[in-house]
Parts: structure tokens; sequence; C-alpha cells
């Protein structure tokens, strides 16, 4: 049975059992094997390494085998571990450890010769693994070349995996695409790496950390290892080779169980997933006398973490509605305990992802809160009735008995409602409100919220025509406050289109998109009785967003804040024809690289291009300004080479401000 979930998990990423409950079964294997030591083969599952290569990718045998780690699940084993190491040492002092967090990943080795990468490979069965040095090269962080003095020959054994961040964010752009997403980082890393492409893994958001090593043969004094895994660590770090930065040196089982504690709970805030920490003795020394059993080190074990996926049943399914007017299928379970709390209540994303993964009310599922964070249901394990009537999306939003749309192609539904939906109202008004829109200075989320909570505003239009009188008698408003809060409200009415434009909320239309619109036709009318075609002639704007703005501006309900918002006096100065037809960044390419803070990449985009500008993904001598945010990578090194000038995301705001003000 172990042997069938192996194949499972590591050879087709499809793996059918929680891990809590594989690891019960392994427990439970090895019991029977220490009471019964003839039950005993060389092909049980705990003597060997789990898993096959793929015969797609080369075959590399590893010269010293790639092993795995036995496990502790509770403080006990951890005290057993500590004992037996001292038993076998003939030590009664303290000993020293090295911990560090227990990955959730795929081990690789990587082979470094003369300092230069030769070859990587997985790990595999252990003795043989999938040459995926190709691949492994598209890893940013790992050099090409050695820092330093290196060895002669280094192999270095570490873990690829994949941060939470990037795993969203690809997640994300998947379910947009109506494609299909990856079940946990762990699957993903491990898919990405075993690509055939390499571009594909090129455009992964994939990393790693070395903690091991190989084979050894040092060149010259100077590019030796240490005598501890501390300073092996170390050593590594020192040749440029990435170290997880969360390992430490701790003191006995005390030390070992309070850096697990510890680690724990700050599990969430980590940026990739782990299950778990490992412990290693220290003295190299001491490690080399204790030696191996048949499949895992005896100076070495994984602490697990408490189980973070659980079985339960799918008690009903409900759709919610969200502020922006998504419609969001949940899934009522029967209450289960999983990665330490009670979880009752599952988002399963979209219409998409139900079908997809076929859930349907009654069937058994496995849930996951792995490193703490939203639940979500990973897999039906049994239909209970298999005539049971799958789930559809509904026709009315379920809150105000809007129609629901769904653009062909996309995965998320929404309700049509907009400022007349309770869902929405609240979003709209702060949207409206914001910094880059109209800019009404003290109108926060708390008071957002009174203000829709006492039905005093139904749409942004009623923000104009609040009193003071209205607003004191709400909670944590002095006079002061709302005098203050009413003028602010009042300096809004002087604004500009592009501004007023993008405080409608229009899905899809941020900033650039909305000063494009408003250069393009200068008056709001013309703009709200333009047709999808006429709106995809401004630069830039497909089909898609064209639709959205027609579809916007086609409702009622809009038209008719629109026409009370204007009655209350927001006005706007009329674009002069020259300021419509300018095109200050004209004959100018831009390629923008790394996280910018004041807006997304694509805004940055959509503001240079609506201003005339070309945006390329790459960098050449053709290069008028880089475009560098935080984490810019290998773009901003070959815009120094080529002497591209580079702009900072404060000099890029600067750049666009007298236009942006429009």
């Amino acid at each position: 049975m172990i042997a069938h979930h192996d194949y499972r998990y590591y050879v087709l990423d499809e793996p059918e059992l929680a891990d809590a409950e594989y690891d019960r079964l392994m427990v439970e294997l090895r019991a029977l094997e220490a009471e019964y030591p003839d039950l005993l083969s060389p092909d049980s599952p705990t003597q060997r390494v789990s898993g096959e290569p793929v015969a797609a990718f080369g075959v590399v045998t590893h010269t010293i085998p790639m092993l795995s780690l036995d496990n502790a699940f509770t403080a006990e084993d951890v005290q057993a571990f500590d004992r037996r190491i001292h038993e076998r040492l003939g030590s009664e002092t303290e000993l020293q450890y090295v911990a560090e967090p227990k990955l959730d990943g795929l081990a690789v080795t990587v082979i470094y010769r003369d300092g230069q990468l030769e070859r990587a490979a997985t790990r595999g069965d252990g003795v043989k693994g999938e040459d995926v040095t190709g691949n492994v090269r598209t890893i940013r962080t790992v050099p090409q070349r050695l820092r330093g003095t290196p060895p002669a020959l280094l192999e270095a054994r570490g873990e690829v995996f994949m941060p939470t961040a990037g795993f969203e964010r690809m997640n994300r752009i998947a379910r947009e695409r109506g494609e299909k997403v990856y079940i946990n980082p762990r699957n993903s890393a491990s898919g990405s790496l075993r690509q055939l492409d390499p571009r594909i893994s090129a455009g992964r958001p994939l990393d790693l950390f070395f903690y091991g090593l190989g084979m050894f043969t040092p060149a010259a004094e100077g590019s030796g290892i240490g005598q501890t895994q501390w300073e092996l660590l170390q050593a590594l770090r020192q040749w440029g080779l990435p170290v997880c930065a969360e390992a430490r040196r701790v003191r006995g089982v005390d030390g070992c169980l309070g850096y697990y504690a510890e680690l724990g709970a700050r599990r969430a805030s980590l940026p990739y997933q782990i299950d778990g920490v490992v412990y290693k003795l220290d003295p190299r020394v001491d490690q080399e006398r204790l030696g191996f059993v048949s499949r895992a080190p005896r100076w070495a074990i994984a602490h697990k973490f408490p189980a973070d996926e659980a079985t339960t049943l799918v008690l009903g399914i409900e759709f919610q509605v969200g502020r922006t007017g998504a419609l969001t299928p949940v899934a009522r379970l029967e209450p289960v305990f999983v990665g330490g709390v009670t979880v009752s209540n599952v988002t399963l994303h979209n219409i998409g992802e139900v079908h997809r993964k076929d859930v349907r009310v009654g069937d058994t599922v496995i849930v996951r809160r792995a490193g703490d964070v939203i639940p979500e249901v990973v897999r039906v394990v049994k239909h209970v009735d298999a005539q049971a009537t799958e789930v559809q999306l509904p026709s009315q939003c379920p809150i105000c008995g809007s129609q629901v749309s769904r653009v062909e192609g996309e995965a998320v539904a929404r309700c049509t409602g907009g400022f007349t939906c309770r869902a929405q109202r609240q979003e709209a008004v702060r949207h409206f409100a914001s910094r880059r829109a109209m800019d009404i200075e003290g109108l926060g989320d708390k008071l957002i919220e009174q203000l829709i909570e006492h039905e005093l505003v139904q749409s942004p239009a009623d923000l104009y025509r609040l009193s003071e009188i209205e607003l004191v008698a709400l909670e944590r408003m002095g006079e002061r406050s709302a005098n203050k809060l009413v003028q602010a409200i009042d300096r809004s009415r002087a604004t500009t289109l592009p501004r007023f434009l993008f405080a409608l909320g229009i899905r899809e239309v941020g900033e650039a998109t909305a000063l494009a619109l408003a250069v393009h036709f200068g008056d709001l009318d013309k703009l709200s009785r333009a047709s999808v075609a006429e709106v995809q002639q401004v630069p830039d704007v497909g089909p898609v967003v064209a639709a959205h703005v027609v579809a916007f501006f086609s409702a009622a309900a809009h038209r008719e804040v629109i026409a009370r918002l204007r009655a209350a006096g927001v006005r706007w100065p009329r674009l002069a024809a020259p300021e419509r037809s300018a095109q200050p960044l004209a004959g100018m390419t831009f390629v923008i690289t790394g996280t910018l803070q004041a807006m997304t990449r694509d805004e940055a985009q959509k503001a240079v291009l609506a201003l005339g500008g070309r945006v390329s993904g790459s960098v050449s001598k053709k290069t008028r300004y880089l475009v560098a945010g935080a984490e810019p990578g290998s773009k901003l090194r070959k815009a120094t080479g080529l002497g591209v000038p580079v702009l900072e995301e404060s000099a890029f705001l600067a750049l666009l401000k007298p236009y942006r003000a429009l």
C-alpha cells in the first residue's frame, strides 16, 4: 500500500492520501517490523528512499546516495533521538545541534567543478535521479560560478521550493485565465523543476536553499568546509550558495524543542512553506562515527509539525458576494481540526474550481491548512452520491437580485448591481474617496462602514449631501472632525476627468486607462455614449476593457449616480484639444522590472502607453529608460552594462507627474 502511495506522490505528483495519513501508515509499518523482525524485507518502504526517476529525463547515478531522514512527531521522539546519540558516542555532556526549517519542496544535488556549475539532479530513489541541469540553471538564486576560492569538486545538496507569494501569484493568474491551478507550493516546485522545456521552468518563481554535502575535493588552502555542520553552512554561503537564514546552532534537547516552538509560532509569516524542523548533530567527526542506517543518517532527524490536512464532509455550498461583485462559492464543512484550528468554512474560489474539483454536497474531501494559511479543499476523496447534483452558478445575485454575469474565458462571475448591491457598496465608496481618486481626506474604512450601516450612504453621490449633524451622531465623530470631513468632501467637488473616471470604479480601468480615456474622448458625455468599437480606438484598450466601460455606462443605476454627482457640483475642466493629442513620451521605449510600490507594473505600463511611449520586455541599446523597482534582477545588470539610464520608482513617478495630474 505504501509503495503505491509513494508512486502517486513522488512520480505522478498526484497523491491520494493526506500527509498525516501517510505518516501514520509509515509509523505503523515501522512498529510492525520492530515487533516482527522476520517480516522486514530489503524492499520495504522503511529500507529505501521512495520514488523512481521519470524516463523522459536523463538518468543520473548518485556517487554518494541521497538519503532521507527519519521523522519525529513528539517531544518524546526528539528526546529518544538525543538519548540514542549519547549512548552511541558514550557522551554524558550536552550535545550541540544545528536546527533549520524542513522545507516543503524537492531535494536536488548540484555539482560544481572548478567553481563552475556542471550538473544538477533530483534525488529520485536516492540512488538514481533525473538530470535537471538546464532547469536548475534557470533559478536565479543558484550561481553559475562559485565565489572566492571554491573546491575543485563540490556537490552541494539542497531543496528547491516555491515561495508562497510566487505560488499565490501564479495560481491567481491561472484562475483569471481559466487554467489549471496547482494544489500546493510543493507540487508547484516539483512540476516546475521537472518541465522538459527549461523556458517553462524559467518562468516559474523557484528558489533553492542548500544545506548539505555530497562529494567534496578541496582545491587549495581556504576551500575547506570546517569541522562542524554550522561551519559547512557558512562555507556554502561564502562560496555564493543560498543557505536558509533561519538555521541556528542550539544546545541539547531543550535548545532543539525551543527552536521548534519558536519557528512554529512564526510559521505563517515565513515566505515559504515548511512542514517541520530538521536537527543535525553539529560536529562532523561525530556524524561520521554515528554513520547511517539503511535509508537515513543516525545523526539527523526531522521533527514534523502537526498535520495540516484532514478529511471531512461537505454539508453545503453557498455563494457569497464580494465587495467587487465577485460571486465566491463557499463550502460549509462538518467542523474538523486541522493546522491548529477548527475549520468549518472553506472558499472554493470560483465556479470553475468547483467543477474542476467536482465538489458536491455530501462529498468526503481533504482539507488543507498548510502553514496556517486560509484553508482549502485539496480534492474529493469520495462522492457520497454519484447522482448528486452538480453545483450551478446562480443567475441572480443572492444579495440584491441583480443579474449575474460571467465573461467568456474568465473564471470569476460577478453581480451586475454595482452601487445598488449592498455587498459592493462599501468598497465602491472607499475606492471613490481614495487618494488617487476623489481624495476625500478623513473618510476612512471605519467611518465608511458606519455610513453604510446607518444607511446614510447608498452610493458615492450621497457623500455630497452629508451634514455635520448626521456625522456628529456617529461613533468617535466630534464636531471638529465632522466639520473637517464636510470641508474635505466639498473640496473634492473640483476634480479632473481622469480622476473622476478612475473614482467610478469601472472594472479594469486603473489610473492609466482612465487617463487614456479622458485624453481620447475629452468629454464624459461622449465617452458614456461610445460603442465598444469606439472605446477600442483608445490606445491599448482591448475588447474586454472596452466592454466593461460600455457596460458600466449602459447601467441605469450608474447613470443615475453620475447625474446626482454632477448635480451635487462635482465638476472638472474640459480638456483642450492640444492636451488630448499630446504624446509626451512618443518615441521612448521603457522596460519595467522589479516590484513597484505606488502602482502595479501593469498600471505603470499603461501609464507609459497612454502618454505615447512604448513598453518592451527586454533591454537593448534602443531602450530609453529602465524603470527599476525592488529586486530588479538581471535586467538592471544588462541596462547598466549597455549604459541605459535607470529610473528608480520615485524618478519614474516624477516623470509622469505633470501628465498624471490631468
